[in-house]
């Protein structure tokens, strides 16, 4: 496997609680997570899971796409809706099908294995934020489409 070598970028967490004048703490309280998990999240220096990245989506109405600059327009439409993993898999499974790739190629690609991508598309798991992201750079696609905010 070949890992991908795509940087996420999710600071406008930062920018977006300092426009709206939040204190760290109330956006920590909000995603029930401690303050120093949430402070690790604004700098960079963790992960940040996709389910905690949709609440502030959608806490802030902006989409998720927005939040990791893909798109600089914070307007965009999106539903303020939770991620089901049962669409975020078949939306894999037609970006696949529509790229004529089979699942260990797109594994491959994207530098996972092709049991992950089964799973995946099964709906057993949830495409973690560095596949779902590496898919979206990789193949031009909105990560609020592959998650199932937009059609």
């Amino acid at each position: 496997m070949k890992p991908y070598n795509y940087e996420m970028d999710y600071s406008r967490i930062k920018e977006l609680r300092i426009k709206n004048n939040l204190p760290q703490k109330d956006i920590a309280s909000y995603l029930n997570i401690s303050i120093a998990a949430y402070s690790q999240f604004e700098r960079m220096d963790t992960l940040i899971p996709i389910e905690l990245l949709n609440k502030l989506a959608n806490y802030y109405h902006v989409s998720l796409d927005y939040l990791l600059k893909i798109t600089d327009n914070p307007d965009i439409q999106i539903e303020n809706k939770e991620i089901d993993k049962r669409i975020v898999g078949e939306n894999l499974k037609k970006l696949r099908k529509n790229n004529k790739l089979y699942q260990d190629t797109l594994a491959l690609e994207i530098g996972t294995s092709h049991s992950l991508i089964s799973e995946y598309e099964s709906g057993k798991k949830l495409v973690s934020l560095t596949y779902g992201y590496a898919i979206c750079k990789r193949y031009q696609i909105s990560l609020d489409w592959l998650y199932g905010k937009i059609k």
